[in-house]
């Protein structure tokens, strides 16, 4: 399995340029999972932590659900793995497959991107009830592509220690 990422535009508009670093990031995580078995996404490689890249494509999910689907366009849905909205939950991914995981997370992208594609500008507002506040897509946007490139620097350490793969 071989992840395409796009190269985001060095010239473009405000929402042009904040989608394709979005996907950028979706893809890099993506590609720091390619050719590894689901026990390999599953090893907890970097102890003592038990962070694993299976736990980060699950938690990325939650990501999406709640900023896009919950946030934005006001869904009232549970989490993806925790009815009782724990986001602590998705990353244990201890019994959890790639197809699993994988499944998830893209519905949630494909999800996100299409409220993200309806939305009429990046005024939009949705209520963040964790902060009690009202935020923007464009606040989204900017706050999900800081929160894949964290969690992509975590995945470079992950899958290093699993097979000495580095870079992306």
């Amino acid at each position: 399995m071989t992840t395409e990422r796009p190269e985001p535009p060095l010239v473009g508009g405000e929402r042009e340029m904040l989608r394709t670093f979005l996907d950028f990031h979706r893809a890099t995580l993506a590609m720091k999972c390619d050719g590894l078995s689901d026990e390999d996404l599953r090893r907890a490689s970097s102890p003592p932590s038990t962070l694993s890249l299976l736990g980060l494509v699950r938690h990325m999910a939650e990501v999406e659900r709640t900023w896009f689907r919950r946030v934005i366009n006001a869904e009232d849905i549970p989490l993806v793995w925790s009815a009782e909205g724990d986001f602590q939950a998705a990353y244990d991914a201890s019994s959890s497959t790639r197809a699993e995981a994988f499944a998830a997370w893209h519905a949630e992208v494909e999800q996100s991107r299409k409220i993200e594609e309806a939305a009429e500008s990046l005024d939009v507002v949705g209520h963040q009830a964790r902060w009690g506040e009202d935020v923007s897509l464009r606040l989204v946007m900017l706050h999900m592509i800081h929160e894949y490139a964290r969690h992509n620097g975590h995945a470079d350490f992950l899958r290093e220690a699993i097979d000495g793969v580095t870079g992306a």
